[in-house]
């Protein structure tokens, strides 16, 4: 028998940037998002354009905005209790920075949540997922400055006001810890990377963090039945060798991500970052009530994302490099690595899980793992078109197993939603080739293609894990 609690809460996500498509329709305003064409890598290589241009497959996306009907159904057909998505920030205030809200925008959410509902499925929400406004890059920079605190609260008044009703669940900003990385992406940053300072990165941080907590104390203010979240990019990391120096710098190197799940959960800038901005001569520019406000609204539970883990060391003697997204380490030689060089580490998955738990004793959410893969449509024995996708199989298996230990362990797991439940443009690169998806969308790298969407063979296997609760997993 599975260990999975009853209530466990099945799913799967996507992104509103990476899926819906329709830049320009119903009142949508551009986001930073629409300058990327090369994704979260070009950014780091400094790829960015003044305007659309139409080599980004993000603007069509897999048009999620006209297909949403017959993708939920999809969704519901696998049995899905939760659907994570995100709202695009500028389908409601276009600039970022308007008084009124654009209703064609508010009104599209509306019928997304109420497709899910009709189904039972629960929408989780993360109300910015590297989605900011592209007026609010271009005006203040963004969440450089803290007029976006502002601007923030207002836009999350306007869609608790519109869903209290329907959305339950909500994520505050998308691995909220990548700004450090990936500035432009995360935050709403034009000035290049190469150009901004440590002090700039954790006052634009700072900033976000205020308005999480804002945006976590006003949910529960509006919606006393809704639980509050933050979401951080889980990046695993081991030691590379049993060296003190490489174990403390691990350490030091882990500390990068638990210090935004630090403040959530605690409500303070812990003490060793404290020392840090010390050390560096770095002075946060702080409102009056800024750490009252961190202190007094702390989230419900933490969420993660997790796809594989690194290792660090001083002295890596000749070890290979690797990373994911926005990490960066050494390869582990007792692992194996997707054709995109991450490494598959499902007990990396219950490591991470116990670690959080241990630290915080608040319920976790796992919102992203998966795995990336050039998938090939293929005809099954009754002439229908499909996706061998065991090795998708294999590795979602081994990590829900994992996950299954862990709330063995004492974890308290609310919920699993696998990434890109469908395929979706790739946030790393802006590619179609590197698939997640149960449900396979026809539409290549060259933006060709009919976009009819086709179940893989994971998309059954699925379907049979939610619908025994897991006990799928032990056969």
């Amino acid at each position: 028998m599975s260990d999975f609690p009853k209530d466990f809460l099945w799913g799967g996500a996507v992104a509103a940037n990476q899926c819906e498509g329709a830049y320009r329709e119903g009142g949508r305003g551009l986001s930073v998002q629409d300058i990327l064409p090369k994704g979260i890598a070009g950014e780091r290589k400094g790829i960015v354009t003044e305007a659309p241009t139409e080599d980004n497959l993000k603007l069509e996306g897999i048009d999620f905005y006209h297909r949403y009907r017959e993708d939920i159904r999809l969704f519901a057909e696998m049995g899905f209790q939760v659907f994570r998505t995100s709202i695009a920030w500028s389908r409601i205030y276009p600039e970022g920075d308007e008084r009124e809200p654009n209703e064609e925008g508010l009104a599209f959410y509306d019928r997304v949540f109420d497709e899910c509902l009709r189904y039972g499925i629960q929408p989780l929400v993360t109300i910015s997922h590297y989605e900011t406004p592209l007026g609010l890059a271009k005006k203040y920079d963004g969440w450089r400055s803290p007029k976006l605190i502002d601007f923030y609260v207002n836009y999350c008044k306007t869609i608790f006001t519109r869903y209290k009703d329907k959305v339950k669940y909500w994520l505050t900003f998308n691995e909220i810890n990548s700004l450090m990385h990936a500035p432009l992406s995360s935050g709403g940053i034009l000035t290049p990377r190469s150009e901004l300072t440590e002090q700039d990165l954790y006052q634009a941080i700072h900033h976000e963090l205020v308005a999480s907590a804002l945006a976590t104390g006003l949910a529960h203010q509006m919606i006393p039945d809704a639980k509050v979240g933050c979401m951080i990019l889980g990046v695993t990391i081991y030691p590379l060798s049993p060296n003190p120096d490489d174990v403390i710098k691990t350490m030091l190197h882990d500390r990068e991500t638990l210090l935004f799940a630090d403040i959530h959960a605690r409500g303070e800038y812990p003490a060793y970052i404290l020392r840090e901005f010390e050390e560096k001569g770095i002075h946060l520019a702080m409102g009056p009530d800024d750490l009252r406000i961190l202190r007094e609204n702390t989230v419900d539970f933490i969420s993660f994302s997790y796809y594989s883990s690194i290792c660090d060391a001083v002295e890596p003697k000749g070890a290979k490099e690797t990373g994911g997204n926005l990490s960066h380490g050494y390869v582990n030689p007792y692992l194996k690595a997707t054709d995109w060089g991450w490494q598959i580490d499902p007990q990396g998955l219950r490591y991470t899980l116990n670690k959080l738990y241990d630290r915080y004793q608040l319920p976790l959410f796992i919102v992203e793992n998966g795995l990336g893969a050039a998938d090939e449509l293929v005809k099954d024995e009754h002439g229908q078109w499909t996706v061998n996708d065991d090795y998708r199989i294999a590795y979602l298996r081994e990590h829900l197993l994992e996950a299954e230990k862990a709330i063995r362990d004492g974890v308290e797991l609310m919920g699993y939603t696998s990434w890109g439940c469908i395929d979706i443009v790739s946030a790393s690169t802006a590619q179609m080739k590197k698939r997640y998806g149960y449900i396979y969308v026809d539409r290549d790298d060259d933006g060709r293609g009919s976009l009819e969407r086709y179940k893989k063979k994971s998309f059954y296997w699925y379907k049979d894990v939610i619908a025994t609760n897991g006990d799928k997993l032990h056969e």
